[in-house]
């Protein structure tokens, strides 16, 4: 791992660390929470949008996975919590697998539009399958226990999503140093270039896209059992289209460059509660500001303007 890598690893630890103690009711640490796992879902898929330069607009599909995996199988068919939350990423990571050789063939908007269909399909079952799901209504969620400790107060639930993400964030600093992540940067620059240097390309494409959808299904069940009930929307197209805009606001092939945009979009929507019908206008407005003055996203724009002023 890079020098500069581990001391924003460091950095990210001591602010996780601090942040309990300084939040100043349950209502920002919710909120706090809910950034974490954001944080963890964007990280995996700016592996798969950054890195390797495959979009995907149906994410949020895996992370409803995770999350009815987490409602079903408890409540249905009387699962342990934890293995409800290994089968969910199990069925995400098999059904990624299984559809990407086909779809990552595909290229520009046709892959947009096959990911996109994949997220819809998903939401489509998930809402149709009321005798188990609770259709559009959704369904109430068990709660998790960990070491027979069973995680009902905010206060135990950040410090699960805090050390979650901090080692989400250690294994991808590695991942991209790795040769596996220098072969994922290849296929962003040129695909052609990396089967002549020997990359499998297609096999290179399935693995980061089973990886993203596992992370994402993971944080899925989090985030059922965190808030104790889960409906469709969670695996709707604007979820999707949320986590895409974090990878882009923060950065693209930026780690944390995912941690701030998923901190900063999901903190914007409260801040911008105030102005009362106008919300989305000026969270589109901040957004085209964003693409037009740091088109690169946050984190690495700001980096390269320190670097030259340095």
């Amino acid at each position: 791992m890079r020098k500069q890598s581990l001391l924003g690893l460091l950095i990210l630890a001591i602010i996780l660390c601090i942040l309990p103690f300084v939040v100043p009711n349950s209502y920002y640490l919710d909120i706090v929470i809910r950034m974490g796992i954001n944080a963890v879902i964007v990280i995996g898929l700016n592996l798969l949008v950054g890195y390797a330069g495959q979009i995907s607009l149906g994410h949020a599909g895996f992370v409803g996975i995770g999350a009815y995996a987490s409602a079903i199988l408890p409540t249905h068919f009387a699962w342990h919590p934890l293995a409800a939350l290994v089968a969910g990423a199990v069925a995400s990571g098999l059904l990624a697998l299984v559809v990407a050789r086909p779809i990552l063939k595909l290229k520009g908007h046709y892959l947009a539009m096959a990911t996109l269909g994949l997220g819809i399909i998903i939401n489509i079952v998930i809402r149709n399958e009321a005798t188990y799901t609770g259709g559009p209504d959704g369904m109430p969620v068990e709660s998790m226990s960990l070491f027979g400790i069973d995680l009902m107060r905010d206060q135990q639930w950040y410090w699960v999503v805090a050390v979650l993400l901090l080692l989400t964030t250690w294994g991808a600093l590695n991942l991209i140093d790795s040769p596996f992540g220098r072969a994922l940067r290849g296929l962003h620059g040129s695909e052609t270039a990396s089967r002549v240097v020997g990359i499998d390309v297609p096999r290179y494409k399935a693995a980061v896209f089973v990886l993203s959808a596992v992370v994402a299904s993971i944080m899925g069940s989090v985030l059922a059992h965190y808030v104790g009930f889960v409906t469709p929307e969670v695996a709707n197209f604007f979820h999707s289209i949320e986590l895409i805009t974090m990878v882009v606001v923060g950065g693209m092939a930026s780690v944390f460059g995912s941690i701030l945009g998923a901190v900063l979009l999901t903190a914007l929507p409260q801040a911008l509660a105030t102005f009362e019908g106008w919300e989305i206008v000026v969270f589109g407005a901040i957004l085209m500001a964003c693409m037009i003055f740091l088109p690169r996203g946050l984190v690495p724009s700001l980096a390269a303007r320190f670097s030259r002023e340095d």
